[in-house]
């Protein structure tokens, strides 16, 4: 195993997800990186979401598998995994995503060569030519997130000791919870970038910021006012 010295907690929270999961799991456990744990949350499914991930535990001792006895969401969810995670290192994944083979490897090696407190990646929108962010990702991280959150969520890969610092994800935001926490973290003065080249492949179909634009941009307005970072 060259130069893979820290673990890294890749934490998902699925729900309904059976028919994107393995991908998304086989996506991780495939990475060049290879000291990494997979933490998964079954948000309470209705499908085969939870037999899919107890599969994947039995044939890769890396993945470990919870289950809500109810719906919580993915803010609860995520602080759960986050706190059972052991790594130096919290990496975000989404049910429905797929991470390149060398994403881990090089966020990394990214933070370590710019001595940064947390980075995340640009991506490529599945069934397109897009790439995202496009021109948030040329602006500073605080003049951005007075306009919107230049972050995919599911690309962020952030030191546990810093998330623990922030007091993790802020339960009262059901929804934007990684934009409210990305506006504490600049407010804080943590160290962040973004890699300019895309390393992950984003499902805008299930999209939870496709599918709940309403609630995304009333809790998004809710961040910035709370934060006093006005649009």
């Amino acid at each position: 195993m060259q130069n893979h010295k820290y673990l890294v907690s890749v934490v998902m929270s699925a729900y309904n997800s059976e028919k994107t999961l393995g991908e998304a799991i086989k996506s991780i456990l495939n990475q060049s990186y290879e000291n990494i744990e997979l933490l998964i949350m079954d948000d309470f499914s209705s499908d085969n979401t939870f037999k899919v991930c107890k599969e994947f535990s039995r044939i890769d001792k890396r993945v470990k598998v919870f289950q809500n006895k109810e719906n919580l969401g993915l803010t609860k969810s995520l602080n759960y995994l986050i706190k059972k995670a052991e790594g130096k290192y919290i990496a975000r994944q989404d049910s429905d995503d797929i991470s390149n083979k060398e994403r881990i490897k090089k966020q990394i090696d990214f933070i370590s060569k710019f001595n940064l407190d947390a980075c995340s990646s640009r991506a490529m929108v599945m069934d397109s030519n897009k790439v995202t962010p496009n021109l948030s990702y040329y602006l500073p991280l605080g003049l951005a997130l007075r306009y919107k959150n230049p972050v995919i969520h599911g690309t962020l890969t952030i030191k546990k000791d810093i998330i623990e610092k922030l007091n993790f994800y802020n339960e009262d935001f059901k929804y934007s919870q990684d934009y409210e926490l990305m506006i504490r973290f600049y407010l804080n003065k943590f160290k962040f970038k973004i890699i300019k080249k895309p390393l992950y492949k984003l499902n805008m179909k299930n999209n939870i910021s496709s599918i709940h634009k309403t609630e995304q941009k009333e809790y998004a307005a809710k961040a910035r006012k709370h934060l006093k970072i006005k649009k």
